[in-house]
Order: C-alpha cells, then sequence, then structure tokens
C-alpha cells in the first residue's frame, strides 16, 4: 500500500509500505477514507533530524474497518469508525480516569511497528478500547467534522476543561491554528461568557469569530499580553495555550487574571518556562498536557452529527495521499490552516 513517509525535516515523501496485517488478537484493520496533516507533524517536518530508513507519519484518521481480530467485539468489518490519536485499551486504572494517553498498553502510531495514519490502510492496536464506530454518512462535510474528533476538537475541548471553563468565563485563547479555533468552538460550547482570539492571519481569526470568539488581538508577547488586559480589565479566568513555544506560555501567564488557569495543549518545544515567583504570588495554576481524546468523544459527538458545532470548517485544502509533501509545504508555509486528505 502507499503511505507517507518522514525521512527527515522537509522531507517527506509517499511511498509503498508493506499491506498491514493483524498481529493480535486485539487489532483491526481500518482502511482509511481520510486523513489529515497535524499542526504537530509540522514540528518534525521543521527540524527533525535525517534518518536513512525513515519513519512512518500521521495520527488523524477515519475510516472502514476491513477485518478484526478474534478477541474484538466492538467493532466489524463495514463499520465507519474514527480512531483517536493514540490508542489504547479503555479498561485500563488510567482509562477508567479518562486519562486514556497514558494507557499502560496504549501507543502512538507510527512508532514500535504500528501503521503511521497518513496511508491508505492502518493496523489498530486495542481496537475495542480505540475505535469508536460513527453512524454511516456520505456528507463530506459532516465526515470532516467527525475526522476533527481524532485530535484536534477534543484538544481544544481539553484546553477549556482543564482550565475551569464554563458560564460566566472569560478565556484567552493563544493561537489561531486548528487546535486554538477548536477551543474557541469548545468554549463557545461550554458557556464562555467572553472569548479573545489572539492571532494574526485574518482569515483564521475571522473563522474563530464565527466559533465564538468576541475579540481578537493580534499583537504578540507583551504588547498582546497588555492588550488582553486592557479589554478584560484584569486579564481572564482561563487561558487556553494553543502552540507550544516558550513565548505563548509566557503570554499565557500574563494575561491570566489572579486566581486563573493557564491549561497548555500545545505540544512544548522548550524545556523550562516563567512559572517563577509572578505565577506564584497570583496563585495562577498551570495545567492541560496531551489530550486524552478517547474520553470526549462520546460527548462531542451528538453535536458534530446533529449539526450544532461545525469543527470540519478548520480544514481549508483537501487533496490526494500523492500530493501529502506539498500539503506539509502549504502548511508550514501558513498557505493552508489544515489539510484533509483523502487516498
Amino acid at each position: 500500500m502507499r503511505a507517507t513517509v518522514i525521512y527527515g525535516a522537509g522531507d517527506v515523501r509517499v511511498t509503498d509500505v508493506p499491506d498491514p496485517k493483524l498481529v493480535e488478537p486485539t487489532d483491526a484493520l481500518v482502511r482509511v477514507t481520510h486523513s489529515c496533516i497535524c499542526g504537530s507533524d509540522l514540528w518534525p517536518y521543521k527540524s527533525m533530524p535525517r534518518v536513512e530508513e525513515g519513519q512512518r507519519i500521521g495520527h488523524e484518521f477515519l475510516g472502514v474497518v476491513e477485518e478484526v481480530g478474534a478477541e474484538v467485539r466492538g467493532v466489524r468489518p463495514g463499520d465507519l469508525v474514527v480512531a483517536p490519536f493514540v490508542f489504547s485499551d479503555n479498561t485500563c486504572e488510567f482509562c477508567r480516569e479518562g486519562l486514556h494517553t497514558s494507557c499502560v498498553n496504549g501507543g502512538f502510531y507510527g512508532t514500535d511497528g504500528v501503521d503511521g495514519g497518513q496511508g491508505e490502510a492502518v493496523r489498530v492496536p486495542q481496537a475495542d478500547g480505540t475505535l469508536v464506530p460513527l453512524p454511516p454518512t456520505g456528507d463530506e462535510e459532516l465526515l470532516a467534522s467527525l475526522l476533527t474528533l481524532s485530535d484536534v476538537f477534543p484538544t481544544g475541548h481539553h484546553a477549556a476543561v482543564t482550565a475551569g471553563v464554563g458560564p460566566r468565563t472569560t478565556v484567552t485563547v493563544i493561537g489561531d491554528g486548528a487546535v486554538g479555533l477548536c477551543a474557541v468552538l469548545a468554549a463557545r460550547r461550554l458557556g464562555a461568557e467572553r472569548i479573545v482570539l489572539m492571532g494574526r492571519h485574518p482569515a483564521r481569526t475571522d473563522l474563530g469569530v464565527e466559533f465564538g470568539a468576541t475579540d481578537v488581538v493580534a499583537e504578540r508577547g507583551a504588547e498582546g499580553a497588555a492588550r488582553v488586559r486592557e479589554l478584560t480589565g484584569r486579564g481572564t479566568h482561563a487561558v487556553l495555550e494553543c502552540v507550544g513555544t516558550e513565548e505563548a506560555l509566557a503570554t499565557g501567564l500574563r494575561v491570566a487574571r489572579p486566581g486563573g488557569r493557564v491549561s497548555r495543549v500545545g505540544v512544548p518545544q522548550y524545556e523550562q518556562g516563567s512559572v517563577g515567583p509572578a505565577m506564584f504570588r497570583r496563585n495562577v495554576t498551570l495545567t492541560g498536557g496531551i489530550a486524552p481524546a478517547r474520553a470526549y468523544i462520546e460527548e462531542l459527538l451528538p453535536d458534530v452529527v446533529e449539526g450544532r458545532v461545525r469543527p470540519g470548517r478548520v480544514f481549508d485544502r483537501t487533496i490526494g495521499l500523492d500530493d501529502v509533501p506539498g500539503g506539509y509545504r502549504a502548511m508550514a508555509d501558513r498557505e493552508a490552516l489544515k489539510v484533509l486528505v483523502k487516498p
């Protein structure tokens, strides 16, 4: 089959790889109908050291089950399913606590002999705990929104939940990428009173306003933080940091009001942050982390299926599998917000 392989910074290729096969009785084989390029895929695309053998990449996909192992009971061939970006058994102590990303039997796509999501098919370990059946549909707009349940919409939701967003909450969202826009959507869904979106790309922030942002701040750093405080008085109750840079974290800590919560869901590209005395004196809480998407899918699914939220609007370009290298370039060059791939 054909699949995406990364060989180093800037070097993504679509090439022939072995067809996936069942390995464990808990596996399922899924023929991918929709996948996409994630903002977190851009970090290795920008900085990964060269590896001669290449590495499979991609972790967001939905598709149709083609074959299941002998112990799989929750899905069957022919089912349309969405796969969270981390596979898990949904039964261990961490999964029962809603922390599927720490599953003792879980793992990541594209590692340890598991297929990446940007290909024609994927062997999904722990299929019963991982895959979520979806209602059959041929509606491409709905399918795009269903695809966001694999990562970006639950990640934005995780940011909002861990930051304590609810009615009468004021919120700052840092970042106008797909996760940031989904965080706006999630905050509005949870009843936030005011949502300030920090971003500087008008096409993206315009969508953020449609998703529920009440204010847009284009400035960055200390200047941007000052603008947020000017708009809100003393900063906001919740800050959703959806970028992953040290500057974004520092901005988040500046715009949190005393007693506020900063949730970071952008993959950190730093080892240290500004978490010293200023944060301590204002009783600001730092929370967030890698989103347990599987824990949220059933909660978010009805609103997606019934059209109350349309997170699939973050996709602004659709390509075929052979065009994936160009999709990476487009996202890295900020020519595309999020690229949907149809193998």
